[in-house]
């Protein structure tokens, strides 16, 4: 199975969520987490993750008789790359949006099903901003935002960090103006 086929499933996609910031999770804390999902379809994920290389053992140890393995995730594994991404079909692009907002929804749930303190809406948010930008101006927002995000991806967990779930969704609403007028496959 193809890396594309791996992450683009819901629960292998939040496997990978729970995995990140160089956690070391057994395949039940994973359970634990996602207790939405079945453990034998977590156990079943879990192993395709770790076949396909996306996840590696960082260790074994006996519980009642049988054996334990932590796993780690391999980053560098844990992604499609842009060449990849550019190849894909409409249709493969709307399976994979699909997935994405599935894993969203499912995680979110579990976060609603938790108990709170009355502090949800500190740690919540709903923004969608329609912007006007050029495409050097959608370039440059870009790489303020990967900079932004990428310095923080190697957070690894502590007592004083919880996990935040950032899924920053990006699609043009309309055609710029000048290549709207001027028809169909002609650009500026």
């Amino acid at each position: 199975m193809d890396t594309w086929e791996l992450l683009t499933h819901p629960v292998r996609l939040r496997v990978v969520h729970a995995m990140s910031g160089g956690r070391t999770l057994t395949t039940s804390q994973l359970c634990a987490r996602m207790p939405d999902i079945s453990k034998a379809t977590v156990y079943r994920q879990v192993g395709l993750l770790a076949e396909g290389g996306v996840l590696e053992i960082d260790g074994e140890q006996r519980v009642r008789g049988a054996v334990e393995r932590r796993y780690r995730l391999r980053g560098e594994l844990a992604l499609i790359d842009a060449e990849t991404a550019a190849s894909a079909s409409l249709e493969d692009h709307r399976r994979v949006f699909a997935t994405a907002m599935a894993a969203l929804i499912a995680e979110f749930n579990v976060f609603l099903d938790r108990e709170h303190d009355g502090s949800i809406a500190e740690s919540v948010g709903y923004r969608q901003h329609a912007l006007w930008l050029s495409r050097e101006e959608l370039a440059d927002m870009i790489s303020e935002l990967r900079r932004t995000i990428v310095a923080r991806m190697a957070n690894e967990p502590t007592p004083e960090r919880a996990q935040y779930l950032l899924s920053p969704i990006l699609f043009p609403l309309e055609e710029p103006a000048a290549r709207a007028e001027q028809g169909p496959g002609v650009t500026p």
